[in-house]
């Protein structure tokens, strides 16, 4: 097996997983926190999405899907289209309203075939390349793909929970 196929094999667990926890699932469940400052389904789906679509568009030298299909528009978000979760208050958490898992799932789709594209275009050598200088030592394109997909597979797991939780 390729390193590539075994990458794009990986990611596909994303969506399965998360289809899985959000199929079904009213805006008011994916809302619902289980304690006051706890992350809802919707956020936790939303987040894990817009961090992969924002890496795989960074290292792709791409645009990301959120924008360039128009899904920012459709989640009904305010002015800054780059925001991925990442850093938010716990009120900014609350406001994040996903309208529907129908939606969700069309975005987690549309990032998961971008992402299985450019996967399968990968060489062993490419996954060497140096992404981001900010870090000692510097991030490779491996080290990159592989952090978002345990990031993304442990949020996915998390909504799986908070659905269980929410006996949905």
């Amino acid at each position: 097996m390729r390193t590539r196929d075994l990458l794009t094999y990986a990611y596909s667990q994303i969506g399965e997983t998360l289809h899985a926890a959000v199929e079904g699932l009213t805006p008011e469940q994916l809302a619902a926190r289980v304690a006051p400052d706890a992350n809802p389904i919707g956020w936790l789906a939303w987040h894990l999405l817009r961090v992969q679509d924002d890496h795989v568009a960074e290292v792709a030298g791409s645009e990301q899907v959120y924008t360039a299909q128009g899904f920012a528009a459709r989640f009904g978000r305010p002015a800054d289209d780059t925001a991925t979760g990442y850093g938010m208050s716990s009120l900014e958490v609350e406001a994040l309203r996903v309208p529907s898992a129908d939606l969700l799932l069309e975005y987690a789709d549309a990032v998961a075939a971008r992402s299985a594209e450019y996967l399968g275009g990968l060489t062993d050598e490419d996954l060497d390349r140096v992404v981001d200088e900010r870090w000692d030592p510097p991030v490779t394109l491996g080290v990159r793909l592989v952090s978002v997909l345990s990031d993304d597979l442990q949020h996915v797991g998390q909504a799986a929970y908070v659905r269980g939780l929410l006996g949905a």
